[in-house]
């Protein structure tokens, strides 16, 4: 087992590791959409914060020696099942078939408020 850590997104701020690697296959802890720079949500709504998630997953499988072409599951969590839509917008920007399987699910809250967290497994 392998920890993989980039400053290119959110450090961890728990005894958790931003992404495992166990032989072919790596799985990324929840990302929360804060910008690694400022440790701050971006500007706008659930849109933006999909996009900040994403490229926050996209930089830790660079650091692991892969891409986004390799996710094979991802796992969505939203506050609101109401933004599905628009989170799929820009989900969808991020990904090319055959598509990654996933689970999108609504939860009560998130960790600092967040509108979404997103997690997934991918291979080198």
């Amino acid at each position: 087992m392998k920890a993989i850590s980039t400053s290119k997104a959110p450090g961890a701020i728990g005894p958790y590791s931003q992404a495992i690697k166990i032989g072919n296959l790596i799985y990324t802890s929840g990302q929360l959409p804060l910008n690694p720079a400022t440790g701050a949500f971006p500007e706008g709504g659930i849109k933006e914060q999909t996009q900040q998630s994403l490229s926050n997953i996209k930089a830790i499988l660079e650091e692991a020696g892969t891409t986004m072409n390799n996710v094979v599951k991802t796992t969505v969590f939203l506050a609101d099942m109401n933004d599905f839509a628009a989170m799929n917008e820009v989900y969808a920007q991020f990904f090319s078939a055959p598509f990654p399987a996933r689970s999108a699910v609504a939860v009560k809250t998130l960790p600092k408020n967040a509108l979404v967290e997103i997690e997934v497994v991918a291979t080198e």
